[in-house]
Protein backbone atom coordinates (compact mmCIF):
# COMPACT_ATOMS: atom_id res chain seq x y z
CA UNK A 1 0.00 0.00 0.00
CA UNK A 2 2.76 2.84 0.93
CA UNK A 3 4.24 1.49 -2.34
CA UNK A 4 1.48 3.38 -3.91
CA UNK A 5 1.05 5.97 -1.45
CA UNK A 6 -1.97 4.96 -0.21
CA UNK A 7 -3.38 4.83 3.53
CA UNK A 8 -5.94 2.47 4.45
CA UNK A 9 -9.52 3.65 4.75
CA UNK A 10 -8.72 7.14 3.21
CA UNK A 11 -9.36 6.80 -0.17
CA UNK A 12 -12.28 6.45 -3.13
CA UNK A 13 -11.52 3.59 -5.02
CA UNK A 14 -12.42 2.93 -8.86
CA UNK A 15 -10.65 -0.52 -10.85
CA UNK A 16 -11.81 -0.10 -14.62
CA UNK A 17 -10.12 -0.03 -18.03
CA UNK A 18 -10.07 3.49 -19.18
CA UNK A 19 -12.58 3.56 -21.79
CA UNK A 20 -15.90 5.49 -22.67
CA UNK A 21 -18.49 2.81 -20.91
CA UNK A 22 -17.04 2.94 -17.77
CA UNK A 23 -17.80 6.47 -17.40
CA UNK A 24 -14.49 7.36 -15.54
CA UNK A 25 -15.00 11.48 -17.14
CA UNK A 26 -18.16 11.74 -15.87
CA UNK A 27 -16.93 10.02 -11.92
CA UNK A 28 -14.80 12.91 -12.06
CA UNK A 29 -16.94 15.01 -12.87
CA UNK A 30 -18.75 14.30 -9.58
CA UNK A 31 -16.08 13.58 -7.35
CA UNK A 32 -14.58 17.41 -8.18
CA UNK A 33 -18.58 18.53 -6.92
CA UNK A 34 -17.45 17.38 -3.63
CA UNK A 35 -16.43 19.64 -0.83
CA UNK A 36 -12.92 20.05 -1.11
CA UNK A 37 -12.24 19.02 3.02
CA UNK A 38 -13.83 15.68 1.73
CA UNK A 39 -11.88 15.28 -1.62
CA UNK A 40 -8.81 15.87 0.41
CA UNK A 41 -9.40 13.48 3.39
CA UNK A 42 -10.59 10.73 0.64
CA UNK A 43 -8.48 11.16 -2.57
CA UNK A 44 -10.21 9.52 -5.71
CA UNK A 45 -7.49 6.29 -6.96
CA UNK A 46 -8.12 5.32 -9.92
CA UNK A 47 -6.93 1.80 -11.31
CA UNK A 48 -6.58 0.59 -15.38
CA UNK A 49 -4.63 0.06 -17.66
CA UNK A 50 -6.06 3.29 -20.70
CA UNK A 51 -8.39 1.55 -22.91
CA UNK A 52 -10.39 2.45 -26.69
CA UNK A 53 -11.10 6.28 -27.18
CA UNK A 54 -9.49 7.57 -23.81
CA UNK A 55 -7.90 9.87 -24.79
CA UNK A 56 -9.83 13.04 -23.60
CA UNK A 57 -10.59 10.97 -20.53
CA UNK A 58 -6.83 10.66 -19.67
CA UNK A 59 -5.99 14.17 -20.20
CA UNK A 60 -9.09 15.19 -17.81
CA UNK A 61 -7.09 12.48 -15.21
CA UNK A 62 -3.71 14.25 -16.14
CA UNK A 63 -5.26 17.44 -15.14
CA UNK A 64 -7.11 16.44 -12.12
CA UNK A 65 -4.32 15.28 -10.81
CA UNK A 66 -1.99 18.02 -10.86
CA UNK A 67 -4.77 19.78 -8.89
CA UNK A 68 -4.27 16.89 -6.20
CA UNK A 69 -8.21 16.31 -6.95
CA UNK A 70 -7.48 12.59 -7.84
CA UNK A 71 -4.21 10.00 -8.03
CA UNK A 72 -4.04 7.45 -11.15
CA UNK A 73 -2.14 4.16 -10.89
CA UNK A 74 -3.17 3.15 -14.32
CA UNK A 75 -2.20 -0.92 -14.36
CA UNK A 76 -1.58 -2.78 -11.07
CA UNK A 77 -0.38 -6.25 -11.16
CA UNK A 78 -2.92 -9.02 -10.14
CA UNK A 79 -1.06 -9.66 -6.96
CA UNK A 80 -1.22 -6.09 -5.51
CA UNK A 81 -4.93 -5.44 -6.22
CA UNK A 82 -6.64 -7.69 -2.70
CA UNK A 83 -4.61 -4.77 -0.57
CA UNK A 84 -5.70 -1.65 -2.88
CA UNK A 85 -9.19 -3.31 -2.41
CA UNK A 86 -9.11 -3.71 1.05
CA UNK A 87 -7.52 -0.51 1.63
CA UNK A 88 -10.73 1.45 0.39
CA UNK A 89 -12.92 3.90 2.33
CA UNK A 90 -15.57 3.56 -0.61
CA UNK A 91 -15.77 1.51 -4.42
CA UNK A 92 -17.20 2.89 -7.35
CA UNK A 93 -18.18 1.79 -10.21
CA UNK A 94 -20.34 3.55 -12.59
CA UNK A 95 -20.31 1.81 -15.53
CA UNK A 96 -22.66 2.49 -18.30
CA UNK A 97 -23.04 -1.11 -19.14
CA UNK A 98 -21.19 -3.81 -18.19
CA UNK A 99 -20.39 -7.84 -18.84
CA UNK A 100 -20.03 -8.99 -15.31
CA UNK A 101 -18.98 -6.28 -13.32
CA UNK A 102 -16.07 -8.60 -11.55
CA UNK A 103 -14.64 -5.21 -9.83
CA UNK A 104 -18.08 -5.37 -7.94
CA UNK A 105 -17.65 -8.77 -6.30
CA UNK A 106 -13.72 -8.31 -5.30
CA UNK A 107 -15.19 -4.92 -3.54
CA UNK A 108 -17.53 -6.56 -2.09
CA UNK A 109 -15.46 -9.29 -0.68
CA UNK A 110 -13.51 -7.13 0.83
CA UNK A 111 -16.21 -5.66 2.90
CA UNK A 112 -15.59 -2.41 0.79
CA UNK A 113 -18.97 -0.53 0.45
CA UNK A 114 -20.05 0.60 -3.01
CA UNK A 115 -21.69 3.25 -5.40
CA UNK A 116 -22.34 1.85 -8.67
CA UNK A 117 -25.06 2.14 -12.14
CA UNK A 118 -29.01 1.16 -12.11
CA UNK A 119 -27.78 -1.68 -14.75
CA UNK A 120 -28.75 -4.80 -15.11
CA UNK A 121 -25.70 -6.67 -13.89
CA UNK A 122 -25.18 -4.16 -11.38
CA UNK A 123 -28.28 -4.64 -9.80
CA UNK A 124 -27.80 -8.48 -10.20
CA UNK A 125 -24.49 -8.78 -8.86
CA UNK A 126 -25.10 -5.97 -5.52
CA UNK A 127 -28.91 -6.99 -5.37
CA UNK A 128 -29.63 -4.25 -2.66
CA UNK A 129 -26.12 -3.97 -1.19
CA UNK A 130 -24.71 -0.91 -3.04
CA UNK A 131 -25.89 2.42 -3.25
CA UNK A 132 -27.35 2.19 -6.90
CA UNK A 133 -27.66 6.15 -9.08
CA UNK A 134 -28.57 6.44 -13.08
CA UNK A 135 -24.95 6.14 -14.79
CA UNK A 136 -25.93 9.61 -16.42
CA UNK A 137 -26.66 11.60 -13.36
CA UNK A 138 -23.90 13.34 -12.07
CA UNK A 139 -25.58 15.04 -9.41
CA UNK A 140 -26.97 11.70 -7.89
CA UNK A 141 -23.13 10.43 -8.26
CA UNK A 142 -22.17 13.43 -6.45
CA UNK A 143 -24.62 12.76 -3.62
CA UNK A 144 -23.61 9.06 -3.64
CA UNK A 145 -20.48 9.15 -2.76
CA UNK A 146 -20.71 11.57 -0.25
CA UNK A 147 -22.93 9.17 1.77
CA UNK A 148 -20.65 6.30 0.94
CA UNK A 149 -18.04 8.34 2.50
CA UNK A 150 -19.75 9.87 5.32
CA UNK A 151 -22.45 7.56 7.10
CA UNK A 152 -21.41 5.49 8.92
CA UNK A 153 -24.44 3.47 9.48
CA UNK A 154 -24.86 2.82 5.96
CA UNK A 155 -21.40 1.66 5.56
CA UNK A 156 -20.93 -0.72 7.72
CA UNK A 157 -24.10 -2.16 6.72
CA UNK A 158 -23.34 -2.24 3.13
CA UNK A 159 -19.75 -3.86 4.23
CA UNK A 160 -21.40 -6.63 5.84
CA UNK A 161 -24.24 -7.36 3.42
CA UNK A 162 -21.44 -6.95 0.69
CA UNK A 163 -19.67 -10.08 2.10
CA UNK A 164 -22.38 -11.77 2.66
CA UNK A 165 -23.64 -11.47 -1.03
CA UNK A 166 -20.10 -11.90 -2.48
CA UNK A 167 -20.14 -15.45 -0.72
CA UNK A 168 -22.93 -16.77 -3.14
CA UNK A 169 -20.77 -16.15 -5.81
CA UNK A 170 -17.34 -18.52 -5.76
CA UNK A 171 -15.63 -20.42 -7.94
CA UNK A 172 -16.41 -23.26 -6.65
CA UNK A 173 -20.22 -22.26 -7.31
CA UNK A 174 -19.46 -21.24 -11.09
CA UNK A 175 -18.22 -24.40 -11.97
CA UNK A 176 -20.66 -26.18 -10.36
CA UNK A 177 -23.93 -24.62 -11.95
CA UNK A 178 -21.95 -24.84 -15.16
CA UNK A 179 -21.50 -28.82 -14.70
CA UNK A 180 -25.56 -28.75 -13.95
CA UNK A 181 -26.31 -26.52 -16.58
CA UNK A 182 -24.48 -28.54 -19.18
CA UNK A 183 -25.68 -31.57 -17.61
CA UNK A 184 -28.99 -30.68 -18.33
CA UNK A 185 -28.60 -29.77 -21.79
Amino acid sequence: MRHYGLTPGSYCLCVATIEPRKNIGRLINAYVALLPPLRQRYPLVLVGERGWNSDDVHARIADEQRHGNLLYLDYVPQSDLPLIFAGARLFVFPSLYEGFGLPLMEAMASGIPVVTSKIPTSSELTSGVALQIDPYDTNALTMALQRGLEDETWRLQAAELGLQRARGYTWDLCVKRTLRLYQNL
